[in-house]
Formats: structure tokens, sequence, C-alpha cells
């Protein structure tokens, strides 16, 4: 089958937040509907809802940014497909069950497949043929969403093509990726591709808003989320937020080009960035409970905890990463204002080429006390 491209209209966004089976206000997510997770991309959702039918293709490539609503998008379809079955035999409870256990990444016949390592590897590619061979647990449909394939390792697509082109019956296959790598193209071929626009600050500062976030909050966390949704509500919800960005912009003018001054900006820096992470254990500690409380419920597949429990650690590695992000950002932001005033413009501009430096290194996964040290004694001073 070559690939179809449908390119979503107007701006996208994700809410990766896994929602309870019932709120504290008593409301069953059986009540939501899982596709208003996925903000503004109304063409991509209308054109996901038709196509989750008796004659679904069994192949699907979701690429946009991160932040972009990609997983949310797949949760739904997901959840769709799982629901055709109950909702064929009269049994709408059933099909709610399935979009709710979905919308979770919960359901015995939806798997989510995460890179281990630095990318997808070709232990991980076995793997996805090997569950893609076994039969559904609950009906006759199963879907496998394989997130950030655009970190597919060099030579594992091959391993994938043939199940990915001709899957067992009733097996879905919804690929996630950023972007289109060369080691994606063959496999892209065989799938219908779904695009996702990026989200823009003042999408995301609405949303904030209409969730009940204030203005000025809902519009510093908006520019600072990096265009990802998920990242401004807990931005929003961070009470600290002001006092991080002024560390960080404090940082030029605690240094001195001295080891001792730069190691002990460093060190608080890195103090602030573990404080950062308060509001996501208070998530993570959510999740728990609204995941014992499915288990009591509905049921669920034994391997539940463990696989909330990786992806909580991956979150909070994500965290410390956007918190370096936001802080380079304002850091250079700080040496762009010098730019404009200095009568002599060489500190500001290597101030910049320090912190762009630092920037790109994040994409090798660097030591971050070192990263930090690094950059400090390269930042030079300002009064």
């Amino acid at each position: 089958m070559r690939g179809l491209d449908v390119t979503a209209a107007g701006l996208g966004g994700w809410v990766a937040t896994v929602t309870a089976v019932t709120t504290g206000a008593g409301t069953s997510t059986t009540d939501v509907d899982p596709w208003d997770d996925v903000v503004g991309q109304d063409r991509a959702v209308e054109f996901l809802r038709q196509a989750a039918g008796p004659d679904a293709v069994h192949a699907w490539l979701f690429v946009g940014p991160r932040g972009s609503g990609k997983r949310a998008a797949a949760r739904a379809f997901a959840g769709d497909l799982l629901a055709l079955e109950p909702e064929a035999a009269g049994d709408t409870d059933g099909a709610a069950r399935a979009r709710a256990l979905a919308r979770a990444e919960q359901h015995a016949d939806l798997t989510v497949v995460e890179r281990v390592g630095a990318s997808i590897s070709a232990e991980q590619a076995d793997e996805i043929v090997r569950r893609a061979s076994r039969s559904a647990v609950e009906g006759k449909r199963k879907v496998l969403v394989l997130d950030e394939f655009h970190l597919i390792a060099p030579n594992v697509g091959p391993k994938l093509l043939k199940t990915i082109e001709e899957p067992p019956e009733g097996t879905f296959f919804v690929v996630l990726a950023d972007e289109l790598p060369r080691e994606l193209v063959t496999i892209a071929s065989r799938c219908v591709r779904v695009d996702f626009a990026s989200l823009t600050p003042e999408v995301v500062a609405d949303q904030l808003r209409a969730e009940g976030v204030d203005d000025e909050r809902a519009r510093q966390a908006a520019a600072f989320a990096g265009g990802d949704l998920d990242r401004a509500r807990l931005l929003a919800t961070d009470d600290r937020l002001a006092v991080r960005l002024a560390a960080w912009r404090d940082l030029p003018r605690r240094l001195d080009r001295s080891g001792h001054r730069a190691a002990t900006a460093v060190d608080d820096l890195r103090a602030a960035i573990d404080d950062a992470e308060a509001p996501l254990r208070v998530r993570h500690e959510a999740e728990v409970a609204e995941l014992d409380e499915r288990i009591e419920r509905y049921g669920q597949r034994g391997s539940g905890a463990a696989d909330l429990d990786k992806r909580h650690k991956r979150e909070t590695r994500r965290l410390r990463t956007d918190e370096l992000r936001l802080g380079f950002a304002a850091l250079a932001g700080v040496y762009r204002d010098e730019l404009v005033v200095a009568a002599d413009p060489t500190a500001a501009l290597a101030g910049i080429e320090a912190v762009q430096r630092a920037a790109e290194a994040l994409e090798f996964n660097p030591n971050e006390e070192l990263l930090l040290l690094d950059l400090a004694l390269r930042l030079p001073p300002l009064n």
C-alpha cells in the first residue's frame, strides 16, 4: 500500500497526562471523549475518527514535533479501534471501557513500545514482531503504538517491514515520529501518514487559560514550554518557576571566571532543577493511585505497575532536560539584552555562543553537572 499524506490543519497539542477512570469529582472518564485530549488538530481528528471503522487500514504513521498531539491521538485512535467489537455486539459499557483503558494506555490489547536506549534497537524490533504475532487478549483486535520511531537505529527498519506491511489479521500499527529520517522512509511508504503541526505559545496559553490558569502564569508557562502542552501544564502549577528563571538570569552576575564561583552557582542551579521535579512527583503519585483504582475496577495486565514506573523515570529524565533548555533560553535572553545596550558586543556574543554550544550538547545526553560547569566557566561575567 502506498503512503497517503493527510496534513493536519491548524495548530497541534497533546495531553500526556494519564487520566483516572474516575476523578475526584466522581466523573467517569467513560463520559470523556479521548479525542478532546488532542488540542487544535481538528482536521487530523476528523480524519482519524472516520478512519477507525471496520475496514480501517492496518498501518499508520503520525508525524509531528514533540508535543504536537501524536501520542494522545494514538491513544484515542486505538480506543476507537478496540471499541468496535463491543459496539458491534451492542455492549456500550464495554466500548466505553475499551476507550477509557486505551486513553490510560492500560488496555490489554494496546501495546506502547518505547525505546530502551538511545535508539530503537534490533532487539526491540524482534520483540515487536513477536508481540504482533500473538493473539489479542480480549477480542480479535490489537494495536501496537511505536513511539519515537524517528530514533530507529540504522538497518533495523527491514526487520519490521514485512510485519508492518502484512501484519496478522486484526493487528494495527501506529508509528509515531517527530520527523521522517532515511531509516523510516520504507516503513512510511507502507503507512497512511497523518501530519501534526506544532503548538504555538499563543495556543498553549489559550488552552491553559481555558483550564483555569491565570493569564500571566499561562503566558509565562507557554513561553518556556517549547510548544509542549503537557510541559506547560507542569510549569503552570509550579509556584517556583519565576524563582528558577531569576536564578538562571542572574547567573552571569554571579560569575568571576573562578572555578569556585562557577561550582557554587552550578550547585544552586541543580538544586533548583531538583525542586522543579515537585509538580511531576505529585502527578506521578496520583497516577499510581489511579492505576490501583483501575486494577480494582476493570482488571489489569500484570505489567501495568512496572510500565508506569518506567514511564515515570523517563518523564523525570525528560523534565531535567527541559529544565536545562528553559534555563538556556533565559540565559540567552540575558546576553541578547546585553548585546542591545553594550558599547562592546564581544562579551554578549561570547555568552550567546556558549549557551548555544551547551544547548547543542544536550543532544548527546551529557553529564548534567559537567555540562553546567563547562557552561559556567565559558560564560562571560556581567556586572
